[in-house]
């Protein structure tokens, strides 16, 4: 398929990362790794400097050539750099997007159709660009998160740049990706630090209970090794989806108190064993994909499109490997091009059709 491409100056693609932190510094050595010149800046110029020094990239400073503009500042002004990012690279080719952990509050201050929220779920425990990894997105999930103002043309443009770092793409709307993250990232970097400070200060009392802490211990208490400063941002930006979930955690740990108390044999074993089940079952790595189809949705031309569809897709768990924008010559019709897994096609060509799209398919040789 045809990538769409901003031109070119020294035969690089060009881009700029605002803020040369650990995920910043990561999406810069991966671009560089790729044959792109990448810029950077950062609001402390002594991090911008390392992170030129540590290969993250290029250049210190702005570069109104780049085609692509990450911002990767933390989550409180995420928001107003974004805009100030907009402000200054007025081209339309320019596509921007950012990292925050929280997606709803960053895209309803944003609209600009240039613009396309992300998220990847991906890090380190280590601070800082000195944990920067240029293959820190192989084989994770970066999530998109395009709105009814989205261009799709930006939104394919980033999908490609995302999946030639190695990452996996899932669509979902703002609202679904707070709500989702609030179960498997949020809440369980809560429950983490908490179990530590407990065993932090019962250790206090109890000198060997911390050289007790065995590797199920310091799996589940991994997260909590992470820089702090970013949590109450996330915390405050999401505080209905993550107190929710706190609220059913709490519930269903109070009822494995009472199985515990109550010497609950049989309650216990069916709650181990689901749970053993499904983590079993979690998805490892990105998904090998078998026979490719194509799916053409023809759609009106117009941005709210590419987020319907998209997300539709993200919802139903339907890994789209590549996809193309094509525009039609006569007018506000437009052909949606997605190549998927065959074993997902026929669900989402009817989930499409329910929703009033005639979607063509075509294996692909």
């Amino acid at each position: 398929m045809t990538e769409l491409r901003a031109p070119r100056r020294g035969g690089h693609r060009r881009a700029v990362v605002v803020g040369t932190g650990l995920i910043g510094g990561s999406v810069g050595m991966a671009l560089r790794a790729r044959g792109w010149h990448v810029s950077g800046t950062d609001q402390d110029p002594a991090v911008a400097g390392t992170a030129l020094a540590a290969g993250a990239i290029d250049h210190v400073g702005d570069d109104h050539d780049a085609e692509l503009v990450v911002v990767a500042t933390p989550l409180g002004s995420t928001a107003s750099v974004v805009r100030e990012v907009l402000a200054h690279h007025r081209g339309p080719e320019v596509v921007v997007t950012d990292v925050a952990a929280v997606k709803s509050p960053v895209t309803a201050a944003v609209h600009d159709p240039r613009f396309v929220g992300g998220h990847p779920m991906a890090g380190s425990e280590q601070v800082g660009v000195a944990g920067a990894d240029p293959d820190m997105f192989v084989g994770a999930t970066w999530v998109l998160t395009p709105t009814a103002v989205t261009d799709p043309d930006a939104f394919a443009r980033l999908r490609s740049v995302v999946s030639s770092v190695g990452a996996e793409v899932v669509a979902l709307s703002p609202q679904q990706h707070d709500a989702l993250v609030a179960v498997v990232s949020h809440v369980p970097h809560l429950a983490a630090a908490t179990l530590m400070n407990m065993a932090g200060t019962m250790a206090q009392e109890h000198a060997a209970l911390l050289r007790l802490a065995a590797g199920g211990f310091r799996d589940m208490t991994r997260v909590a090794a992470g820089e702090p400063h970013i949590w109450p941002d996330v915390c405050v930006a999401n505080a209905a989806a993550i107190t929710r979930v706190l609220d059913r955690l709490i519930a269903d740990l109070g009822a494995m108190r009472e199985r515990v108390a109550g010497g609950d044999r049989a309650g216990l074993l069916s709650e181990l064993g689901r749970a053993a089940l499904a983590r079993r079952a979690l998805p490892v790595g990105g998904r090998v994909p078998g026979a490719l189809v194509e799916v053409r949705v023809p759609v009106p031309d117009h941005p709210g499109v590419i987020a319907h569809i998209s997300t539709l897709a993200g919802t139903l768990d339907c890994n789209i490997f590549d996809m193309e924008i094509a525009h039609s010559t006569e007018g506000d019709r437009g052909v949606m091009v997605l190549v998927v897994d065959a074993e997902d096609a026929e669900r989402l060509a009817r989930a499409l059709a329910a929703e009033g799209y005639h979607a063509a398919r075509q294996v692909l040789s």
